[in-house]
């Protein structure tokens, strides 16, 4: 088995279309053109080496792999959706700026400063 992970952006590609149920909606969503969704899926499909959607009378679906494969993404793109707010939180703990003209704070916020 190969330990090779797909692009992330083919994934990114993915979760849209199949939110969507549309290329044309998750190339708007992501701001590229449907032929790249299309081109990143295709891509996406070869790596895996499986068909993630099928098409019916002029609506997509998702193929039951794809199915499923897409609850796991969704559940792996909210796992590090979080895990990044979590960091960021961590990161801003104790960093405190302050914006004030220059006379202000050395006149009467240096001096209390100095005293903590």
């Amino acid at each position: 088995m190969s330990k090779r992970l797909p692009p992330l952006n083919a994934l990114r590609v993915f979760d849209a279309a199949a939110r969507h149920l549309s290329f044309t909606r998750a190339a708007e969503e992501l701001f590229v053109t449907q032929a790249a969704v299309s081109h990143q899926i295709k891509s996406l499909e070869d790596f895996l080496g499986l068909k993630l959607f099928r098409r019916r009378n002029r609506s997509l679906l998702l193929t039951e792999e794809g199915q499923s494969y897409f609850l796991d993404i969704k559940e792996i793109f909210s796992q590090l959706t979080e895990a990044t707010r979590k960091l960021q939180a961590r990161s801003a703990k104790g960093a405190l700026t302050v914006s004030l003209p220059p006379s202000f704070a050395i006149q009467w916020l240096v001096p209390r400063a100095l005293q903590l």
